[in-house]
């Protein structure tokens, strides 16, 4: 459902509860049974409880239900470990074990090759420009075309903007560096980071600390400043790299079992869906907010040193990106169509960028 769908079927909602209210329409008594009907959901999530930014956007969109539903649908949030681990966020969705999780798409390519293409695309599309493809590009219906047959509805529900290129424990001079180098990078950076040499895993959040403490790996990306610093990870490694060349952004999901959404009245879906929507803008918001004073703190009080990848790591880097593409698109019919979708729309807002964003930054 597109944006512009969203929102009519909110202001159609709102209409007829006041009407309702104002008793110009008469409703019979199952429509007031239904509305006094209390729900309980439960959401998990690939992340520690509260944590800054990813944590804390899973909680804004369960108390932006809550509130926006007067108390008749209560969204309860369990953090990675708490009811099921980080990695298992997709089947426990699927299975009805909890109506809605909040995770990231890329951690699921092992059931759902695709789903890489709406976490994060390596030299792909921003935070900007992937919200306008998924709002106002056919992207989100896509979306929900690969995870219909898991029983899941996916929103987006959080975008982290451009991330920071990881924490490592030795300095990259040149692309031999890489070679040899074990790092946590998931999704399609992992398979790039591999065939220029390296080796990914796949670790959840909660245990990048202490396998980059003991040596488990030599680096490890997680999402930037805000994060990092809230994780501790300037204690296990010294040098921080940039640009986030893997994660121009990080779309993050809100996954919904369809069978518990499809239960829901009308207008209890339509608030899901903008608590979604609102969600998904905040935590950008928060984000951008908090990214340039954990770095200040980073830097000043924690002394760790910034730096930019060389050039020549970041076009190996490149040269394997098209393939990784490409090969991903013909997994399957839809991975080609989610492909060419993707590829067409960063096309031409790229044309936009130059002359907008790019441009004025240049001035500013």
């Amino acid at each position: 459902m597109n944006r512009r769908k969203i929102l009519k079927t909110a202001a159609l909602a709102t209409t007829a509860a006041g009407l309702a209210a104002c008793k110009q329409n008469p409703t019979t008594a199952s429509d007031n049974q239904q509305s006094a009907t209390k729900i309980t959901w439960k959401m998990v999530t690939a992340w520690p409880k509260n944590f800054p930014g990813l944590g804390t956007g899973a909680q804004f969109l369960a108390d932006a239900i809550n509130a926006m539903s007067g108390g008749r649908l209560t969204v309860k949030v369990f953090g990675s470990g708490e009811l099921v681990p980080a990695f298992e966020v997709f089947d426990a969705v699927s299975a009805g074990t909890a109506q809605i999780g909040h995770s990231a798409a890329y951690y699921w390519k092992g059931k759902v090759p695709e789903a890489q293409f709406f976490g994060a695309v390596p030299f792909g599309m921003n935070a900007n420009e992937m919200n306008a493809w998924l709002y106002h590009g056919g992207g989100l219906e896509l979306w929900q075309k690969a995870y219909a047959p898991f029983g899941l509805k996916p929103l987006p529900a959080g975008q982290s903007g451009v991330q920071m290129g990881g924490w490592f424990n030795k300095e990259i001079k040149s692309k031999e560096d890489i070679k040899g180098l074990v790092m946590r990078i998931p999704g399609m950076g992992g398979e790039i980071l591999a065939r220029a040499g390296g080796t990914p895993q796949a670790l959840p959040g909660a245990e990048l600390f202490t396998a980059l403490q003991t040596g488990t790996i030599d680096a490890t990306e997680w999402v930037g400043p805000y994060n990092d610093l809230a994780f501790g990870l300037y204690q296990a490694a010294q040098f921080y790299y940039y640009p986030g060349w893997h994660e121009p952004t990080a779309c993050l999901e809100a996954m919904i079992n369809q069978e518990a959404f499809d239960a829901l009245p009308k207008d209890l879906q339509a608030i899901v869906e903008l608590a979604a929507m609102a969600a998904n803008q905040n935590m950008l918001a928060e984000f951008t907010a908090n990214n340039q004073r954990a770095l200040e703190t980073l830097v000043q009080q924690h002394q760790v040193e910034i730096k930019q990848f060389p050039t020549e790591v970041l076009a190996e880097f490149k040269s394997h990106a098209s393939d990784v593409l490409i090969e991903l698109s013909q997994q399957n019919d839809l991975a080609g169509e989610i492909y060419n979708s993707y590829k067409s729309f960063a096309e031409q807002t790229r044309n936009w960028l130059e002359i907008s964003d790019l441009a004025y930054l240049k001035v500013r």
